[in-house]
């Protein structure tokens, strides 16, 4: 099983968590098509609401991707796509809590490749996240 994380707001994130979805890239469809059954989702929220200013700096939702269907919603002019995510009860936890263990945050520039806005995670960070989300 595969493990990613999103960098999405954490506005986006809660809409997310409550219909059940992932969406990534701004409801791209490559991001989602990287991702299979089975395959770890966390989202990290560099701030609460798009355009903000202020730093937020969470991860902010773990779930497990449910099938391998990727579907096209219809929102009028936008038309993102989603698939089915099963999400845990989670807690936030802020960037700061848990730098110091990930191997995510160990490399030097490490920030850049949040930039990117999917990306694989190691296994050791999922533990750690898991457990410091949901502990």
């Amino acid at each position: 099983m595969g493990a990613w994380l999103g960098v999405v707001s954490a506005e986006h994130v809660r809409r997310a968590v409550g219909l059940g979805i992932g969406q990534i890239g701004h409801g791209k469809r490559v991001g989602l098509a990287r991702m299979h059954a089975g395959d770890t989702l966390i989202y990290y929220s560099p701030v609460d609401r798009m355009g903000d200013k202020v730093p937020l700096q969470q991860f902010t939702a773990i779930g497990t991707i449910a099938d391998d269907e990727i579907w096209q919603a219809d929102e009028g002019d936008f038309k993102p796509f989603r698939r089915r995510v099963n999400y845990l009860p989670a807690t936030p936890v802020g960037l700061a809590d848990v730098r110091g263990r990930l191997l995510l945050t160990a490399g030097p520039n490490w920030g850049y490749r949040l930039r990117l806005g999917h990306i694989p995670l190691d296994a050791q960070d999922v533990a750690v996240l898991r457990e410091a989300m949901t502990g």
